[in-house]
């Protein structure tokens, strides 16, 4: 019987110390979420990245050498003109090159007119018409541009006015004929390598996107 009694005292002293425990420590039941931590803790474990808000224009160094005095006149003509793309300004002046020259060579500057300056029209008219007083016809066909490359750039904050000079060197046949036919310059069958140097302005905060050439050389 004794027994018996201190077994009903023990499991009672066995129950009471359970109840405690699940007092104390709580339960867990089934999955339970992994503690979140602090905002304050995820900082403290990850590394701090800078945000690098503005890095190289690669359009414009593609063409120019980092931090030139072209760079800073082609970034300065970008701030006026945001649609202004370097890249496809080259692109528009190879066609330009190939336009106005050929026209030069046809000696038909009408169509050339709006695309150069009044210097630059005047020493080409010069030259047609010197042609056609002596009897003198051109015969050329254009094959391409070998190489072409950006040499320089300038801006001039105040006026707004840009000019970029751009080095070509194509190819081309020539033939010049007197008024009887005859050749007395050039061949349609031999190739003719030119080189050019010509600079394009435009002002950047202008409605007028086109450029114009004004001046040449070689």
């Amino acid at each position: 019987m004794n027994s018996f009694v201190e077994l009903l005292v023990l499991a009672g002293i066995a129950v009471f110390l359970i109840l405690r425990l699940r007092g104390v420590l709580g339960t867990r039941e089934g999955f339970e979420k992994p503690v979140a931590r602090k905002p304050e803790e995820d900082r403290r474990k990850k590394p701090n990245l800078e945000i690098v808000q503005d890095g190289p224009d690669w359009d414009i160094n593609d063409h120019v050498a980092e931090g030139s005095d072209a760079a800073i006149a082609l970034a300065a003509m970008k701030r006026v003109d945001p649609s202004f793309n370097v890249s496809e300004f080259l692109g528009g002046a190879r066609g330009a090159y190939e336009m106005i020259l050929m026209a030069f060579e046809k000696g038909d500057l009408n169509e050339i007119k709006a695309f150069i300056s009044d210097e630059v029209y005047e020493a080409f008219a010069f030259v047609v018409e010197d042609r056609k007083a002596k009897g003198l016809t051109v015969d050329a066909t254009f094959i391409g541009v070998s190489d072409m490359s950006l040499v320089e750039a300038e801006f001039d904050d105040a006026t707004k006015e840009a000019e970029i000079s751009m080095r070509f060197k194509s190819e081309m046949t020539s033939v010049v004929r007197d008024i009887g036919g005859d050749i007395v310059e050039g061949s349609d069958k031999e190739v003719k390598r030119q080189k050019d140097t010509w600079t394009f302005s435009r002002v950047m905060d202008a409605g007028d996107p086109n450029w114009k050439l004004v001046a040449t050389g070689e």
